[in-house]
């Protein structure tokens, strides 16, 4: 048995452990890694960036069919060639993972499945003893195994099977309506598989406020996808060599049919197999290690990051994370994560997705008194030019201060746009100094200056000229 002793251990090369080894380090700590591998990190091998790469293929058939609105006429059939896409996703992706790859391998690495011992002992493999002052972990997630009576044996894709894809089936059933569900499923559906996306609400997105999911439903269904809403889900069997998904719709039963099956029903957080209980560090197994605002478990000494906590599952919130549990550690300091603008995201679907800071939902349910705007994508000039009029974008700011509480859009470029109110939402803006700051026209940008004058309006900065001011205290509209 061979042992190593280190100021910190980092159990996961991805993302969020990625950043906490490089502050540590930066920080004069003596820091190591662990991982099983393949090195890289979900984001980059079975995450963000090879569905983004998937996705550019899908955004441009789409434009390709809808570029007759713009005058463009385009012979022949509109060809998608999957051994292509595939072949370009992997070339960037290996790319993208060996410059990773690259910088995880400024450290010392132990490869092997990791599992404390005690709290400041940690096994790699069979052969390797790792001890430590300190460790974070950063283990990530993985995807959930199926409850649906019938699914394992009936066979399915999970997210990275769709991502190693090199064919379309012809036929796809989706069961779930997160973000992983609407954006792989409306690449399928573009690259040529009859797609039915299967949820439980009445819309997608579930997670997102009423009018995005609404939207989002309606758009879906527009592009030719079937979304079957108020569904709940029974069992799977195998008939005639095709796969049969038995639901109840509004209480009624009801057969859906299809070559193949996307089980997206979400990810747990990966604490099996690390033997957790023996560093005195409280877990679910669902709902992931828990841990304060400091990053610290249970076990003040060891910190975890990432999909790993339940929180947050995103990439950008895993660097923040990684980077205060680091400095947490080694320089023995209580700093503790700001979530008021991190949970800002974005869904690549199509019209885009991006939130910042608190949606209705959350502002209604903590009973806080704010003020909305809303403009529809329809009504913008720019938009109308590119014929991109899908969507709209809301600004909701406090009653009664004015300050930005949140926003989102869904719409073209919404990855893009969105980081203008994260700027200005990081410096506490109010929406009448938002208003105020001149925006290029046309743009599809400015926008923004329209909810952010009926926020002001309703908010009593400004006069209330603008019809469309919609004033909402706890849920209560006027």
């Amino acid at each position: 048995m061979k042992t190593f002793d280190y100021d910190l251990v980092i159990v996961g090369a991805g993302s969020g452990g990625y950043a906490a080894a490089r502050t540590a380090r930066e920080l004069g700590a003596s820091v190591a890694l662990v991982d099983h591998g393949p090195l890289g990190g979900l984001c980059i091998l079975r995450g963000c960036m090879p569905s983004k790469a998937f996705i550019a293929s899908s955004d441009a058939i789409a434009d390709a069919r809808a570029a007759g609105a713009l005058g463009i006429r385009i012979g022949g059939e509109i060809v998608a060639d999957m051994p292509f896409v595939a072949a370009r996703k992997r070339a960037l992706i290996k790319e993208f993972a060996d410059y990773r790859v690259e910088g995880i391998g400024t450290f010392p690495l132990h490869v092997g499945h990791a599992r404390f011992q005690s709290p400041r002992e940690l096994l790699v493999g069979d052969g390797e003893l790792l001890r430590a002052k300190k460790f974070i972990v950063a283990t990530g997630s993985v995807s959930a195994k199926p409850a649906l009576p019938g699914l394992a044996d009936a066979g399915y894709l999970d997210t990275d099977a769709v991502l190693e894809l090199e064919s379309v089936p012809e036929s796809l059933i989706v069961l779930g309506g997160g973000y992983t569900a609407v954006e792989l499923g409306q690449f399928l559906s573009r690259m040529g598989a009859k797609t039915t996306m299967v949820i439980r609400s009445g819309h997608l997105l579930t997670e997102q406020d009423d009018d995005i999911g609404d939207a989002l439903t309606q758009y879906y269904r527009e592009d030719g996808i079937e979304v079957v809403a108020h569904a709940t889900l029974q069992r799977v069997e195998v008939r005639d060599g095709k796969k049969v998904v038995h639901v109840t719709v509004d209480g009624e039963p009801r057969e859906l049919i299809a070559d193949e099956i996307f089980n997206a029903l979400g990810r747990v957080p990966n604490v099996e197999g690390l033997a957790l209980e023996r560093a005195d560090v409280n877990y679910h197994a669902v709902k992931g290690i828990d841990v304060d605002r400091t990053m610290r478990t249970s076990n003040p000494d060891i910190f975890a990051v990432g999909d790993v906590t339940g929180e947050y599952p995103l990439v950008h919130v895993a660097i923040y994370q990684g980077e205060i549990a680091a400095r947490n550690a080694i320089g023995d300091a209580n700093e503790e994560a700001d979530y008021r603008i991190y949970p800002a995201h974005t869904i690549f679907s199509d019209p885009q997705i991006a939130v910042v800071g608190r949606s209705e939902k959350q502002l209604q349910r903590d009973g806080v008194a704010y003020c909305s705007g809303r403009y529809d994508f329809a009504e913008h000039g720019k938009a109308m030019c590119l014929n991109k009029t899908h969507g709209f974008v809301k600004m909701l700011a406090d009653r009664a201060t004015g300050e930005i509480l949140g926003a989102a859009i869904i719409g073209p470029q919404a990855s893009e746009l969105i980081h203008e109110i994260i700027v200005a939402m990081h410096f506490r803006a109010t929406a009448d100094a938002f208003m105020r700051i001149p925006h290029l026209h046309p743009t599809l940008a400015e926008i923004w200056t329209y909810p952010a004058e009926a926020c002001a309006a309703a908010c009593g900065m400004r006069g209330a000229e603008d019809q469309m001011v919609e004033v909402a205290t706890s849920g209560a509209h006027h």
